[in-house]
């Protein structure tokens, strides 16, 4: 008897396919199943991470120190342009000098034979003296004295234009000073001297606003750093 089959019909002694989930050497794993590979890992070293915040904490910390420091001399950046006059420094009230305080000020005075001090400052062409103003130790004034000027010859001006502010509020650029005078002099500085920087514009003090801006994003962006590493280990 001839018995004859369709093609459609998988032959009687063929296993019939199944659709189990293929398994490789490239099929993912179940998501809730551990890798075994991450679990034999090391844990992260904490002693290293709390050393990295450390750092950035204390780095965030200087830099408002340093925003702090340059506050007086941001604020003079922004100053009026137009000099307020304060007449002769050896007359002139200490009242009078406090209203124009940290500003562009216009003055006049012969200065003191003795008591000054030479100084330079790196990346500045010429030199620098800090002379009292003649029988006046609470007034003091910084002149520039040019290239080729500095000899025995060389007569201080007479009348200023300049930042007026406390010797011992002068800035980053004159910290140390009074120290350097007291040193040089053996006279101290009084503690309530006005330091007249003749020359120093408004105009001219733009670079600490920058630098405080600069400074300032610096410290945010530590601040922030810190809060994503806080957050991630969390």
């Amino acid at each position: 008897m001839l018995v004859t089959r369709d093609a459609s019909t998988p032959p009687a002694d063929l296993p019939r396919a199944h659709s189990p989930r293929a398994r490789g050497p490239f099929a993912s794993a179940p998501e809730d199943e551990l890798d075994p590979e991450l679990l034999s890992l090391p844990d992260p070293p904490r002693r290293g991470r709390t050393f990295t915040l450390g750092v950035l904490g204390m780095t965030a910390l200087a830099s408002l120190a340093m925003v702090f420091a340059l506050r007086r001399d941001v604020l003079y950046a922004v100053a009026p342009a137009a000099a307020a006059d304060v007449g002769d420094l050896r007359v002139a009230e200490a009242g009078a000098l406090a209203k124009s305080e940290n500003r562009l000020v216009s003055a006049h005075g012969m200065v003191g034979a003795a008591g000054g001090i030479r100084y330079e400052r790196p990346f500045s062409e010429g030199s620098f003296r800090a002379l009292p103003i003649a029988g006046r130790p609470d007034v003091w004034v910084e002149v520039r004295v040019p290239d080729g000027k500095e000899n025995g010859r060389w007569e201080p001006p007479r009348s200023f234009a300049g930042r007026l502010v406390r010797f011992d509020a002068s800035g980053p650029r004159h910290r140390g000073l009074a120290s350097a005078v007291k040193t040089a002099t053996d006279e101290p500085v009084r503690g309530d001297a006005w330091l007249l920087v003749d020359g120093e514009a408004p105009s001219t003090s733009r670079w600490s606003a920058a630098l405080a801006v600069l400074f300032l994003a610096f410290a945010a962006w530590n601040v922030m750093t810190i809060a994503k590493l806080v957050r991630k280990v969390a």
